[in-house]
Parts: C-alpha cells; structure tokens; sequence
C-alpha cells in the first residue's frame, strides 16, 4: 500500500492550520465586500482590479505560510565521519569558543541564520543520544548578530555520538527578532539517527553546532556558505 505524505511538519502544528484558515476566511471576506460594491452601483473600473489584488496577496500570503512549515524529504548522507548541518540557512559565524556547560573546554562554534524563507525543520548532526536538554529565557536580537545565542532565548539540546570519537555535541535552538517559538520534540536518553527531526524554530531564527576542538577534525564550511539540515556536511573527522 503506498501512503501519501504530506510535506508539511507536525512541528509546525497548530500554526500550519490556524494561519491558512485564516487567510482564508479574509480571502472569502475580501471577496464578498468586493461583490457587495459592485452590486451597490460601485465603479466596476476599481472594484474589481482592487479586489483581484487584494486577493493575489492574500494567496501570496497563503502560499508563503505554508511553505514555511513545509518538511522536504532529504537523502541523509551515511558516512560517520561526518558531522552533517542541524538547519537550512547560511553560515554567519566559525569561531572557536570555551564551552565549559556540556563540552568542557574548546569548541568549534559553527552559527546557522535562518531567514523566513527557509526549511525551518532542526535535525541531528550525526547518530547520538540525547544527554541534556536546557531551555534559557532571553532576549530577541535580530539572529544574524552573533551575540544572539549567548543572550537570545534558547534551547540547548545535548548530545553524544553513538559512535567513534563519540564525541560530546551541542545544537543551540535560538529565538530571533522574529521568532518566538521554540519546538523541541527530542526527549532524555532518546537516540537519533544522523539527520533525524527533532523540531524547529518557529519564523527567522538561529541554529548553532558546537563540537570539539581538535586536530582530528576539520571545519569544511565557510562563513556564506549555504546549508542544508541533515544534507550538508560542517565538520569532517580525519582518518585515524
């Protein structure tokens, strides 16, 4: 039997219903006061064209909403040796840091901004188990600002590679100007698959990966670059 999927997240829930009714129902609405002008005697010469292009916009509106919330099929590259991207977006900051809550000492930071217009579907960088989670209130700094995953609203979720170097890894959820909801669905001691959902950030925001330090390892991204969640390798080991 084949199951047709619907490529929208469950992440995105009640939203991703909520927000198309309502465009919606203002789309009936538009139309109807539209019909009532013209039958009024209204001048069809700015009635109509009015109302055909509030209408366009509200499909433009329509479409965008739920494209947002879209959840794309991805090929997970299997390869351990790889450390593969937690969210679509660009890379805005590669910086090494002290990470002394999770990792204990150095850590390669490697920020992500997402922008409206991206898959905002947050996914594991490798096979792990979650170790800790900790959400952090904050502040709404626009999320291309680097300082924004130190003082922003987060969520820190934790992690260990189930397999060699089984490293210790942080993916930082990060609320931005606009966003202000964080889904996080991983629980404690749940085991992810490289790639494997685990929420989203609900409108622009940010999403950063810490791992650590070291010679055996090698950032293969640069600040710019475009990434793909669970596609695009951040961090290779070197053999050995």
């Amino acid at each position: 039997m084949v199951v047709m999927r619907i490529p929208l997240t469950k992440y995105g829930l009640p939203q991703v219903v909520i927000y198309p009714l309502a465009i919606l129902a203002a789309m009936v609405v538009c139309f109807v006061i539209g019909l009532g002008h013209l039958a009024n005697g209204a001048a069809a010469s700015w009635t109509v064209p009015a109302v055909w292009a509030a209408e366009l916009v509200l499909l433009a509106v329509l479409a965008w909403s739920l494209s947002f919330f879209r959840d794309p099929q991805r090929e997970i590259p299997r390869d351990d040796r790889l450390l593969l991207a937690p969210a679509d977006g660009t890379i805005r900051d590669i910086e090494t840091v002290d990470e002394k809550d999770f990792i204990g000492g150095p850590a390669l930071r490697i920020g992500i901004f997402l922008s409206i217009f991206n898959v905002h579907i947050n996914r594991s960088p490798c096979d792990a188990k979650v170790q800790k989670i900790t959400y952090r209130p904050g502040k709404f700094l626009n999320a291309m600002n680097p300082q924004a995953g130190k003082v922003n609203e987060s969520n820190d979720v934790a992690m260990v590679q189930t397999k060699q170097p089984n490293d210790r890894l942080l993916v930082r959820q990060v609320s931005g100007a606009i966003a202000r909801r964080i889904v996080c669905a991983a629980r404690v001691g749940q085991q992810l698959a490289a790639g494997e959902p685990f929420g989203m950030i609900k409108f622009g925001s940010r999403t950063e990966l810490y791992v650590p330090a070291g010679e055996y390892m090698e950032c293969i991204v640069r600040v710019g670059d475009k990434v793909k969640a669970g596609m695009t390798p951040l961090v290779r080991y070197r053999n050995g």
